[in-house]
Order: structure tokens, then C-alpha cells, then sequence
């Protein structure tokens, strides 16, 4: 038995071209040394010294960057092509990670944040289109999970760095490694992978494009990333409010929230691939994953509220991962089933904007609602938040099998 379940996780990994898994291992480098963001909140209230209210306002611009960002990212990816793309966010994210650690007042610091996410997203979009072009059809569910593998092995590193980091260096190490890391990444992209292929596909979907739909004129695209949004605004809450939930009323340590954080990208990195693999043997549909992640992302939050036992914590994350093991992979690959050939960059774009858009509103409004109505109330909005994201996809669930009737 445990030699089948070890050659069933090895075959999870079989089938990618080399360009998957050079993908990866940018994403993994570029991610591990991506720390500052998941203890920004804590941060900005311990080094700078503002209040949850100012740091609600920084979150809300670092999601106004991360928007501007998607948006540029998918029309330079179709404008340039997605090479170039990646290799110009990385670069210059590398420049502005050290320079953001010399920011000090609040207005400052939001532009800065904003700028920074600005050039640090356009990455997403061209990534999502360079999966397209490399990944076979038959695997590309499962090549966006490698991605993700890659990025949260990185994640699980980084937190818990981060924290050993902060205990012995201060916070200003955490900006140093996110700007070297972010080059590194860079170089490597430069040095392992050709832009011959981007040059290609972009003169490609040049040709074929038709131009006749784009992503905001489909509405059952629209109605998907309203969900996307309202999972987004929910998941987000694990790099802001909660990592302050876990201080302040569970009294854990840095290094402690740094673990439990680790322990997200740990759970990942272990069952991730060979999940998606036996979702993808077993024909489980698109949406009943989806419905499914929702509905563990929506638990997650609302045993937060039935105990004061710090255990509920590991408990929680447990079926936050989980969640975010559905969600993700597949809700990329339902848009990536919607795009239309040579407008993928608008597409992706699109997507990705969604979860910008939930940058902009979740950690905001988190924080906000945590200083006025506390932590329970705020779960419980949460867990509402989520319950409606699953009666929304339930409906589009409904909709597309009409789509699917009506196209035969």
C-alpha cells in the first residue's frame, strides 16, 4: 500500500515539458523570498507604528496596485508577449522590495506599496499564458498546480524564515531578501528560458484572433470572478487580520504564527499533486470542486468562533488549505476554458483583477471591521460572505449546463 501511494505521487509529477518546471522553479525562488507580505500587517503596527485603521488603508492600496498591475499585465502580454512580461516585474520588484523598507510616513507608504504591487502583478497574467502555451491539455490542471506547489514550498520557507529573521535581524532583512530573491528570479528566467516561443505564440494569437468577445462581455465569466472576489476578500483575511487574531487573542508569538502560516504551504507542497491527479482521474467536474472548496473555506472561518482552544487554529488552517487546494487550480482552469484564442492575456488579466479587486476590499475591510465590531463578528461576516459565493456558483452551475445544451 505505501508503495503504490509513493509511485501514485511520482506519477503526479510525470508528463510536464521542461518550460513547466522551469516555471516553477522561478516561482519557487521568487516566492521564497517573497516574506514581507504575509507580516506586513504585523509590521506596519509593531516597526511604524500605525494603527489597524492606517494599515486597512495600505492593504487597500497594496490591492489598488495588484489591480493596476493585473490589468497591465494581460494587455502587455498581449501586446509583448509573455516573456518579456515576466522578466521586466521581476527585475524591477527587485528594486523597489529594498527601496519600500526606507518608507516611513502613512501617504508615502501607500503610493509606494501601490507602485510596487503595480509592477509585482504583472507577472501573474503572463504566467497564467505562459502555462497555456506550454502545458499539454490533458495536464494543464495539474501544471498550474505544480506552479502553485512551487509557490507555496516557497511559502512554507518563507514564513518561518521570516520569522526566525525578525527575532534575530528586525524587519528590514525581510525587504533585503525579497528584492535579491525577486532578481535571482529574474536572472534565472533569463538564463533557463527563451523568449523564441513567447515571440511565436504572440505572432500566433496575432493571426488567429478573431477579436470578437472579451472577457467583460461574458457573462458567465463575470458572474465566476464575482465569486472569485468573494473567496478572495475571504482567503486574503489569513495574511492580515488573522495573523493578528493569532496574536492578540490567542497571544502567539512571531515565530509561532510564522509556523502555522509554514504549516499552509507544508500541507501543500505534500498533497496537493497527487489530490489534483486523482480528481482529475476520477472526472470530478470543475464545478463540484469549486462549490466544494467554498464550502470548506467558509468552515475554516466559522470554527474560529466555536472554541477559545488554540488547537482550533491548526484545525482551521487544515481546512483553509484544503480549500485552497480546490479553489485555485480549478477556478485557473475554468478561466483559462473560457479564454478565447489570442485573447488569453485579457482574459487571465481579467482573473487576476478579480483577485486585485479582493486586495482592495478584503484587507481593508477586514481590519476595519476587526477595530469596530472585533474578531467573532467579523468570522461570522466572513462565513456569510463565503455561504453566498456558494449559492452564486450553484446558480452558474445551472447556467453553463444550459450553455453547454444550447451550444449542441
Amino acid at each position: 500500500m505505501l508503495i503504490q501511494s509513493i509511485k501514485y505521487y511520482i506519477a503526479s509529477f510525470a508528463g510536464f515539458r521542461r518550460e513547466v518546471w522551469i516555471l516553477a522553479l522561478v516561482s519557487l525562488v521568487n516566492r521564497a523570498g517573497t516574506m514581507v507580505i504575509p507580516f506586513l500587517s504585523l509590521y506596519l503596527t509593531n516597526d511604524v507604528s500605525f494603527t489597524y485603521a492606517q494599515v486597512g488603508w495600505v492593504m487597500s492600496a497594496f490591492g489598488i496596485g495588484s489591480l493596476m498591475g493585473s490589468y497591465l499585465g494581460g494587455k502587455l502580454t498581449d501586446f509583448i508577449g509573455y516573456y518579456p512580461t515576466m522578466v521586466m516585474s521581476l527585475l524591477l520588484s527587485a528594486v523597489l522590495f529594498v527601496v519600500l523598507q526606507y518608507v516611513k510616513s502613512f501617504e508615502f507608504f501607500c503610493l509606494s506599496i501601490a507602485l510596487l504591487m503595480t509592477v509585482a502583478d504583472t507577472f501573474r497574467p503572463a504566467l497564467f499564458v505562459s502555462l497555456k502555451s506550454y502545458s499539454k491539455p490533458e495536464n494543464r490542471t495539474r501544471s498550474v498546480t505544480l506552479i502553485r506547489l512551487a509557490i507555496n514550498l516557497g511559502f512554507s520557507v518563507g514564513p518561518a524564515a521570516g520569522g526566525f529573521i525578525i527575532a534575530n535581524m528586525g524587519y528590514g532583512g525581510l525587504f533585503w531578501i525579497d528584492g535579491i530573491t525577486c532578481f535571482l528570479a529574474g536572472l534565472m528566467l533569463l538564463g533557463l528560458l527563451s523568449n523564441k516561443q513567447s515571440k511565436a505564440d504572440l505572432d500566433d494569437s496575432k493571426l488567429q484572433s478573431t477579436g470578437k468577445r472579451s472577457p467583460y462581455a461574458d457573462k458567465l465569466y463575470m458572474i465566476f470572478l464575482g465569486v472569485v472576489v468573494l473567496v478572495g476578500i475571504s482567503f486574503l483575511q489569513f495574511f492580515s487580520t488573522v495573523p493578528l487574531y493569532y496574536r492578540d487573542v490567542h497571544q502567539l508569538s512571531e515565530q509561532s504564527i510564522g509556523l502555522l502560516l509554514g504549516l499552509n504551504g507544508a500541507l501543500i507542497f505534500i498533497i496537493e499533486m497527487p489530490l489534483i491527479k486523482w480528481l482529475e482521474d476520477s472526472k470530478w467536474s470543475i464545478m463540484k470542486v469549486l462549490i466544494i472548496s467554498i464550502f470548506l473555506f467558509a468552515s475554516s472561518f466559522f470554527l474560529m468562533n466555536m472554541t477559545s482552544w488554540s488547537g482550533v487554529l491548526v484545525i482551521g488552517m487544515f481546512l483553509m488549505t484544503f480549500g485552497e487546494m480546490l479553489n485555485f487550480p480549478y477556478g485557473n482552469r475554468f478561466a483559462m476554458d473560457r479564454a478565447e484564442k489570442g485573447k488569453m492575456g485579457a482574459f487571465m488579466g481579467a482573473y487576476t483583477i478579480a483577485f486585485s479587486i479582493a486586495h482592495v476590499v478584503g484587507h481593508n475591510a477586514g481590519l476595519q471591521m476587526v477595530s469596530r465590531i472585533g474578531f467573532e463578528a467579523t468570522w461570522y461576516i466572513i462565513t456569510g460572505l463565503l455561504v453566498i459565493g456558494m449559492a452564486i456558483m450553484l446558480y452558474l452551475k445551472t447556467l453553463l449546463k444550459k450553455e453547454e445544451i444550447s451550444s449542441e
